[in-house]
């Protein structure tokens, strides 16, 4: 079992919100471990309130499921194979802006969630603070 560390938590954290601040984005960042317990949470300064718990469920989407929300996605609309999945495990968000973490040796440790700005900025963010870009 890969374990995510403090200072990877920190890291994460670090490259999301200087990505969000050169795009002028307020945002909201969750750092979740391959349980999908929080290790990590940023505020931005005027990220909007009701975007915490969209990036802590974000996050826990893509560590439980060991995939990236976006790609659950297609298959949780209706009338897909999962449809549903989001009112499962407390609730789930299947769009944009959870993606899980790796490490060294491509084992999931975690999953990063990015809530505020747009899906799809939420995205990119997301995937820069995984440091997969």
């Amino acid at each position: 079992m890969s374990v995510l560390s403090e200072s990877t938590v920190v890291q994460v954290i670090e490259r999301a919100r200087k990505l969000a601040q050169e795009m002028n984005f307020a945002i909201n960042i969750s750092v979740v471990d391959d349980a999908g317990l929080l290790r990590g949470f940023l505020r931005m300064d005027n990220a909007v309130p009701g975007a915490i718990d969209v990036s802590i469920k974000k996050a826990r989407t893509a560590a439980l499921f060991r995939t990236d929300s976006l790609t659950l996605g297609a298959d949780a609309q209706p009338g897909g194979a999962i449809y549903t999945l989001e009112s499962t495990n407390g609730g789930l968000i299947s769009f944009g802006g959870g993606v899980v973490l790796y490490d060294e040796q491509n084992h999931v440790t975690g999953a990063v969630g990015i809530a505020g700005a747009t899906v799809e900025a939420d995205q990119i963010i997301a995937l820069a603070a995984a440091g997969r870009t």
